[in-house]
């Protein structure tokens, strides 16, 4: 493949969408030609204090844009915030105030240059030029897309038919973050497959305004831990960018070798073919240190693996192994009780199926028998499954 062919694939690698076909690759050539950087715009919306690894697969694509000369417009949504963006949506968003808006844009900022490379990047908020549109403008700006394409979005038409609330102000949401595209011009605009709706006005009202549309390029949202639903706080099924270093790589090696080949896909730089030809045990500790060291350093990374092997490859106790105390009225206590009590599972019928499946272990002994009962005492070295271990004292 020829540099420029490299560099098509590279960005557009796990893309579900690149719209218009074929304006990547002008766009690209036209810059090489004209020896200027693309403007690569991606927007966030400050709605939560942190973000995940979800999150950060949009930040993955820019920083790939930036390694190949390009400049990235890292657009901070403080005034679309106040909207909310509707989309798949089932009911109004909670309306959020101006100090959490602040707040949460303080820490986008601290987390988001983890991935991407802050020298070139260009932080706008839109707030700027949003708060400036007199009510004439905002008129004007309503006047250039039609109603109908907003209630056949799915989310709206499924709320309309539904009898839920569809407040007005939030069929601006499209309309602001299509203008922020007028205000910075961008070559490409990023977001998830979610906003291919909202980019897609972009470009309309980029060509209603006489200037030349944006490409847009859509992200797959990427799956949770279960491997099933959309990485997500309220799933439990995330891996944030904060989290201790322990717990990130323990959490990438307790996703699925599916899964890993997935996050490799859309998270790394990685060749897929040679990825896969490794031992799928090696190839999860490289990327759990890979996204270990992006967020934490390297050193965190070292220190995070061999914690790791030295708990789960070795069968070594490590010293700083959480201590808890678990209730117990008689002599003894039953070993599903024990798991519930400890936090190590969240229900008995989840105690008795990893039980039965052979992952439960006390002091180094596989525990087979859910009717097994544990002597008031300890502390015990407790494990129910690859990463749940506790040092338990019962009584």
């Amino acid at each position: 493949m020829t540099p420029d062919a490299d560099a098509l694939a590279l960005l557009t690698r796990g893309c579900v969408d690149v719209l218009p076909e074929g304006a990547l690759a002008e766009r690209l050539a036209a810059a090489r030609k004209e020896k200027r950087p693309l403007k690569v715009k991606a927007g966030f919306d400050p709605t939560a204090p942190d973000i995940h690894l979800g999150h950060t697969v949009l930040l993955t694509k820019l920083a790939q844009f930036q390694r190949l000369g390009h400049r990235v417009q890292l657009l901070i949504g403080d005034f679309t915030a106040r909207i909310g963006d509707p989309t798949g949506r089932s009911e109004t968003r909670p309306r959020l105030t101006e100090a959490e808006i602040a707040r949460n844009t303080e820490t986008y900022k601290s987390q988001v240059f983890k991935v991407i490379d802050p020298e070139r990047t260009e932080v706008v908020h839109n707030s700027t030029w949003l708060m400036k549109l007199q009510v004439g403008e905002v008129i004007d700006l309503c006047s250039r897309f039609n109603v109908a394409p907003m209630l056949t979005r799915e989310d709206f038409s499924n709320r309309y038919r539904e009898g839920h609330p569809i407040a007005i102000h939030e069929f601006l949401y499209p309309l602001m973050q299509g203008y922020d595209s007028v205000a910075l011009e961008p070559d490409v605009e990023l977001g998830g497959q979610d906003q291919r709706f909202n980019l897609l006005v972009g470009r309309d009202l980029m060509r209603s305004y006489g200037l030349t549309p944006q490409v847009v390029m859509t992200l797959p949202l990427l799956e949770g831990t279960d491997g099933v639903r959309k990485m997500s706080k309220s799933f439990g099924n995330y891996i944030g960018v904060t989290e201790p270093p322990g717990e990130i790589f323990g959490k990438v090696m307790s996703v699925s070798d599916e899964l890993m080949h997935r996050y490799v896909e859309l998270l790394t730089d990685w060749d897929p073919a040679k990825f896969a030809a490794e031992h799928p045990m090696e190839a999860k500790k490289r990327l759990a240190h890979l996204l270990v060291a992006r967020f934490h350093g390297e050193a965190a990374a070292d220190e995070a693996r061999e914690a790791f092997v030295a708990r789960f490859s070795r069968g070594e106790t490590p010293e700083d192994l959480e201590e808890v105390r678990v209730a117990c009225p008689g002599s003894d206590l039953g070993l599903p009780d024990l798991l519930v009590g400890a936090g190590l599972v969240p229900s008995r019928s989840e105690a008795r199926r990893r039980i039965d499946g052979g992952a439960v272990q006390v002091d180094g002994e596989r525990m087979t028998d859910a009717d097994a009962r544990v002597p008031k005492g300890g502390p015990y070295v407790v494990r129910a499954g690859k990463r749940a271990l506790k040092r338990v004292q019962v009584g």
